[in-house]
């Protein structure tokens, strides 16, 4: 018999005469737009800047109204339901007062989680998020199930609702901006780890862990939560979760989780600890990315057979821009880290290098503390090459780090710290200091923002440039 979703048709027919207001409009929400006016729904549309002309020309297709620019949410009034992007914050006084006056706030991802007949997996931590998420749908391929991706990967699963099935599996990669309003949590909850970030946004750091614990808030008991055991944060969350909790460690020879001992992951039971593979047979480099490893074994390991979790590991590449190796000129290799847009990213992608390191680094600046990163550079790196905002914030925990710091082996000295202008300059300047069987890692540690429209521009326009070299 063909599956009905009743949840879904309700939804559709709830909605079709409200008056609907739609702040933000970026991936998740375009595809949002087009499903709702075909259902008839009054739409307005709100957004804080102008927008491509593409998207003009499919509001004025459909003869929308639309605020845009400054002030922008001045005319929220009178809505049934608000739709917010992710980094529209929910406190917003416009939203505030439309919510107290009866309005629904909720989002494109909110729905997916309500919606959605499948069993739901979400991904979330500061670091990992995007790599972790990305393998376990890869798993979970390799068994030969059906199943979706996306979230905050960029794929927006609204509409492709229609077409899932309860033994269906949905894998979701989740912001702290998009868990903020979240009230209900996937069946499978995964948190890689937590360290400051998006303080730019987050009112505070404590704002963004309580944002996370929303993946596991509304869990029961016969769900499951993937932790980090070395993470202080993410360990203690077990102290007040409902679901079934599952660690994973890079440091801690478990009794019960997942394990990574002496370069070999392996499945921890009341002590017996079983072999699952060696690292030397995975293609990802870094001890941050066997750690995503054993968090993906633990989410699907009741789900998928061991050989097909091999198979898919073995097999797996990784994510662009995510330690990405980009070109070898003159026995120098370049690799693209784009991703990397806090401190703790970049330490890992450091880590995962024996050779000496050209490190081109610096951005946008998300006000975060830039001190924890000077050790491992003044340690890993012999040339350093900044840009951006946070050059000197950069700058200055170095070159404080290499006055002040007599414990540690320093490989750079202050004549070795070049700040540019360019992401054009930074890469001629890391071609004309790098040596053969060194590595060249662009690793901002710093968002995209100054420069870039994200991650993804900063990452094609940096493999773009080397490829030219």
């Amino acid at each position: 018999m063909k599956y009905v979703n009743e949840k879904l048709q309700e939804f559709e027919n709830y909605i079709k005469n409200k008056r609907v207001a739609i702040i933000g409009i970026g991936v998740s929400n375009i595809p949002l737009i087009e499903y709702l006016y075909k259902l008839g729904t009054n739409i307005v549309l709100f957004n804080n800047k102008q927008v491509d002309n593409n998207i003009l020309d499919m509001i004025y297709e459909y003869n929308l109204e639309f605020y845009f620019g400054e002030n922008y949410l001045s005319k929220l009034k009178g809505f049934d339901i608000i739709f917010r992007s992710p980094s529209c914050r929910p406190d917003t006084p416009e939203i505030v007062e439309e919510i107290n006056k009866g309005a629904i706030l909720t989002s494109e991802i909110e729905l997916v989680l309500e919606l959605c007949p499948g069993t739901i997996i979400g991904v979330t931590g500061s670091d990992g998020k995007t790599t972790t998420t990305s393998l376990i749908y890869e798993i979970l391929k390799e068994d030969n199930l059906n199943c979706f991706l996306g979230g905050n990967i960029g794929t927006p699963l609204f509409t492709k609702i229609k077409y899932m099935k309860p033994q269906d599996y949905i894998v979701l990669e989740l912001s702290s901006f998009q868990l903020m309003t979240m009230e209900k949590s996937p069946n499978i909850a995964i948190i890689t780890n937590i360290t400051p970030n998006h303080l730019d946004i987050h009112k505070s750091y404590q704002e963004y862990i309580d944002a996370k614990t929303n993946i596991f808030k509304y869990q029961g008991e016969d769900d499951l939560l993937v932790l980090n055991y070395d993470n202080k944060i993410t360990k203690d969350f077990k102290n007040i979760a409902k679901s079934k909790v599952v660690y994973f460690s890079s440091k801690e020879k478990l009794e019960n989780g997942f394990i990574l001992d002496n370069q070999i992951i392996k499945e921890a039971e009341d002590g017996l600890r079983r072999h699952i593979i060696n690292t030397k047979d995975i293609k990802l480099r870094g001890i941050h990315n066997y750690e995503n490893i054993c968090a993906a074994i633990a989410a699907t390991n009741n789900i998928v057979s061991k050989e097909a979790q091999i198979r898919a590991i073995s097999n797996f590449i990784g994510v662009e821009h995510r330690l990405e190796f980009v070109r070898e000129i003159n026995g120098v290799k370049w690799y693209n880290d784009s991703i990397a847009s806090s401190p703790t990213r970049t330490i890992a992608g450091l880590n995962s290098f024996d050779e000496n390191i050209v490190l081109i680094a610096g951005g946008y600046d998300k006000q975060l503390d830039y001190r924890p990163i000077a050790r491992p550079i003044i340690e890993k790196v012999k040339t350093l090459i900044l840009v951006g905002q946070t050059s000197g914030k950069i700058y200055k925990a170095v070159t404080d780090e290499i006055k002040f710091n007599l414990q540690s082996k320093i490989c750079i000295n202050e004549n070795q710290i070049f700040r540019v202008q360019t992401l054009e300059e930074a890469i001629n300047k890391a071609k004309e200091f790098s040596k053969k069987g060194e590595i060249v890692l662009f690793s901002p540690a710093s968002a995209s923002f100054d420069m870039f429209k994200n991650f993804e521009e900063r990452g094609n326009k940096y493999k773009e440039l080397v490829n030219l070299l």
